[in-house]
């Protein structure tokens, strides 16, 4: 594998790890596993190699971060160099008033109801 960009491809764990999605090799990995991760659409294994120009999408810290891949990088490198490395294509985070007026369970209050499951649903636009 080679560190710089170049026209050779990168293992996906290795790949968003270099490029700070997540903090370790091993939570890259396992999110990878997890199905958390995926290359131009399709949920892949840790071993899959991303090429310049792909599309990962990654479940990173409850909010889903949608990047083009526009370097290749092996090793982990500076928060400077790993933002070029990508071109992000994320959705803007709700804004705060909206994550501020979300219900709030008590905790140890158990799972919510199917009821609240919708409101909720409905408060972060995943629902008509």
């Amino acid at each position: 594998m080679t560190r710089d960009s170049g026209s050779r491809a990168v293992r996906i764990d290795a790949w968003v790890w270099a490029v700070r999605l997540y903090k370790t090799r091993t939570a890259a990995a396992e999110a990878v596993r997890a199905g958390h991760v995926k290359v131009n659409g399709i949920a892949v294994k840790p071993a899959q190699h991303v090429v310049v120009g792909d599309t990962v999408r990654a479940w990173v810290n409850h909010r889903e971060h949608i990047v083009e891949v526009a370097r290749l990088h092996s090793k982990r490198v500076g928060p400077a160099v790993a933002r070029e490395a990508y071109i992000d294509k994320s959705p803007p985070p709700p804004p705060r008033e909206i994550v501020a007026s979300m219900p709030r369970r008590e905790r140890g209050a158990g799972r919510p109801t199917k009821r609240e499951r919708r409101q909720m649903d409905r408060l972060m636009g995943r629902s008509p």
